[in-house]
């Protein structure tokens, strides 16, 4: 790649408001009749080229990030929203190559006897510094 100075640049995506029908929660009911989430998530583009290149192989398919996100959260059904949460995270990292994700999930009629606007849980992943590093400590050694 060419060099255009010595500025590096941090690529920060996010794709807010994804809706979603999906089976998750506690209740027999929630898993069986499902409702609707909305997901957030944001992460780190490690080594966007597209910052200099504009070029649009250079960056991500923001479909698919919400392909990843939609197929997490209808593949099967979790109890818990921190649970799809990190799943939702870990294939992102994966994917893309990320040190950093966030992942927002709220039920916007969440099922209590109470008026709730929204019920959330935000997750977030970062890579372990031995995963940034590239070696592993040896294990016995602090």
């Amino acid at each position: 790649m060419e060099s255009h100075g010595e500025h590096e640049s941090t690529v920060h995506v996010e794709l807010r408001g994804l809706s979603i029908y999906t089976h998750h929660g506690v209740t027999e009911a929630e898993r069986e009749i499902g409702q609707r989430l909305v997901i957030d998530v944001s992460f780190d583009v490690p080594d966007c080229d597209a910052v200099l290149t504009d070029r649009l192989e250079d960056t991500i398919d923001y479909a698919d990030v919400a392909d990843i996100v939609v197929l997490a959260a209808t593949e099967r059904s979790y109890r818990t929203l921190e649970r799809l949460g990190a799943v939702i995270g870990e294939r992102l990292m994966e994917r893309f190559g990320s040190d950093s994700v966030r992942v927002r999930a709220a039920k916007p009629e969440p099922p209590v006897p109470v008026a709730i606007e929204e019920i959330g849980v935000e997750v977030v992943r970062e890579r372990e510094l031995a995963d940034l590093d590239g070696e592993e400590e040896p294990e016995g050694e602090a």
